[in-house]
């Protein structure tokens, strides 16, 4: 910032959170979409999006909470901008949750929704009737988050007292239950548990103190025991070890459980061990989610033993839980005995190379495998090659491979070209935030050549790619029949490099995501790269050669 600025007073220091790079905010429309498109526990109940429809509500959800947070930043005494990063988190990921739980529009409804500022919070306008297909279903979550009291829980939870009905499934979340209320459901579920298969209590205690959410869930827990649930969901209600053990007595009588949420949960290493002690058996469960806690190592020592008497698991998300190398590798050893796991997802912790080179032997036995994301956990060269050698010889259906943000270097990049080259399912393929260069870049590209006919997305944002490693990767992917997305914004590509890859996506603008981000300029000084623009004519040589090794 200018020196001379008029803000230059109230922020002195050069390092600012806010606003956030456009790259940034591409990536996290990205995930947003992702979300909205892929299964979960939510679009399993409310419906799976289109592309086209994911697509419109993500970017319209990132603006909106962009906008929201900007204009809170101006107003911020601070000037760091770090409050206004928490703000544009906790609206994009309000308004995705309603959008999750809005689920795909029909034809009946048609248009997108649209969403409008107010003084504190984003809410949604629109309004769409709950759907009534699902008999099965009672959903009390639609709408705005807002407590609900005796009275209230009265009128609403009435359907569930009528005799016969034919309710299997209940889904509370997004209501917060104070103490009365939870005495009126208190009967209701007593009356229905024998009956029941899944139960989402997720995001039911929001804003209660604390003495009365433990007490909320000792009543739920009490009322539902016994019950032979095959779905628990208790996500979102800051659990920790407390709140775990209010649930023992649910728990403890739960030994079909097929699928268990515990996200965002305050899932401390003590936690972790509570839950590992009250679940008598998880011989049935497919689904286990951890997602957003503060595990730690000595947490993922109690989780690995869950894994381990889990032979039946296909999904298990355990990211960002703050898990390092002696966790990581206790839980990689775990996973060696789920031969059934077809989506692994442990991005965002702290694993480094020698968890990952444990990891990957458990990887050689996954012959299942369809999504792999593995970015941001420190792996470096040896810990990607490790994983991507034993990927190559297993997971034949792989559909997606997210290694960005692990320090690989060019030095990795025939193995993971080698192992690219193999995988003809590819849908999507994210190495950002890495160091690949052009050389890298040149090895992938060549290794997506042949077939890959399913390819969608490619992320190579962020690796020091120039000009001739940029022009490679697009002549490749734009040959793809449905292909959707290149990104190779935040580069060191020269401004000539730009204007042939925008030429090559001349008549398909939109698969190419913005370069505003580019530095052409970014390495002309790096003498010890010997990657400059004179390197240039050695590069494409190289590509006209190059092909992709792979094992016998």
């Amino acid at each position: 910032m200018d020196a001379t600025s008029p803000n230059s007073e109230r922020r002195p220091f050069s390092i600012k959170l806010w606003p956030p790079s456009q790259n940034t905010r591409q990536m996290l429309v990205e995930r947003m979409r992702n979300n909205l498109t892929t299964k979960s526990i939510f679009t399993q109940r409310y419906g799976v999006l289109t592309q086209e429809e994911a697509e419109q509500n993500a970017k319209k959800i990132e603006d909106v909470a962009f906008s929201s947070a900007n204009e809170h930043y101006e107003k911020e005494p601070d000037g760091d901008g770090s409050s206004a990063v928490q703000l544009y988190a906790r609206e994009c990921s309000k308004l995705l949750l309603e959008a999750l739980k809005r689920g795909p529009r029909t034809k009946e409804f048609g248009e997108v929704p649209t969403f409008e500022k107010t003084e504190d919070v984003t809410e949604e306008l629109t309004s769409e009737k709950v759907s009534t297909a699902d008999v099965t279903l009672f959903d009390i979550s639609k709408g705005q988050r807002a407590f609900i009291e005796a009275e209230e829980a009265e009128e609403i939870l009435r359907p569930l007292k009528e005799p016969g009905n034919s309710y299997t499934k209940i889904c509370f979340s997004n209501r917060s239950f104070g103490l009365e209320a939870a005495r009126v459901a208190e009967p209701i579920l007593v009356s229905i548990k024998s009956q029941l298969k899944e139960v989402d209590l997720s995001d039911f205690v929001a804003g209660r103190p604390e003495a009365e959410a433990l007490e909320v869930m000792t009543i739920f827990s009490a009322a539902l025991e016994g019950s032979v649930l095959k779905s628990l969901n208790l996500s979102d209600n800051a659990l920790g070890e407390k709140g775990v053990r209010a649930f023992g007595a649910l728990l403890e009588s739960q030994s079909s459980l097929e699928e268990l949420y515990l996200m965002n949960d305050g899932i401390s290493k003590e936690a972790a061990r509570a839950v590992c002690e009250l679940i008598p058996s998880t011989e049935k469960l497919r689904v286990l989610q951890f997602h957003n806690n503060m595990t730690g190592d000595e947490g993922a020592q109690a989780i690995s033993d869950v894994v381990k008497h889990s032979p039946l698991l296909e999904d298990f998300r355990c990211s960002s839980t703050r898990i390092g190398s002696e966790g990581g590798t206790a839980l990689s050893e775990a996973l060696e005995s789920c031969t059934r796991l077809k989506k692994l997802d442990l991005r965002d912790n702290m694993f480094g190379v020698e968890a990952g080179v444990a990891l990957s032997k458990a990887l050689s036995n996954h012959a299942d495998l369809t999504e792999v994301y593995l970015s941001y956990l420190n792996l470096e060269d040896d810990g990607t090659v490790a994983i991507t050698n034993a990927l190559k010889g297993s997971a034949p259906l792989l559909e997606i491979l997210e290694l960005a943000g692990n320090d690989i270097t060019v030095e990795a990049a025939p193995v993971i070209s080698a192992c690219v080259a193999a995988k003809q399912h590819l849908t999507k393929l994210n190495l950002a935030e890495n160091e690949l260069k052009d050389d890298g870049a040149v090895q992938i590209s060549k290794a997506l050549e042949q077939g890959h006919d399913q390819l969608k997305v490619v992320d190579m944002s962020s690796n020091f790619i120039r000009r001739a490693g940029a022009r490679q990767l697009a002549q490749v992917v734009i040959q793809k029949p449905g292909f959707k997305q290149l990104n190779i914004n935040a580069n060191i590509i020269s401004e000539e490099g730009i204007d042939e890859v925008k030429e090559i996506f001349k008549n398909s603008p939109d698969m190419l995501e913005s370069l505003e981000e580019n530095d052409p300029e970014g390495g002309d000084d790096d003498e010890e790269s010997g990657e400059g623009e004179g390197n240039e004519d050695e590069l494409e040589s190289k590509m006209k050669n190059l092909e992709v090794k792979q094992d016998d």
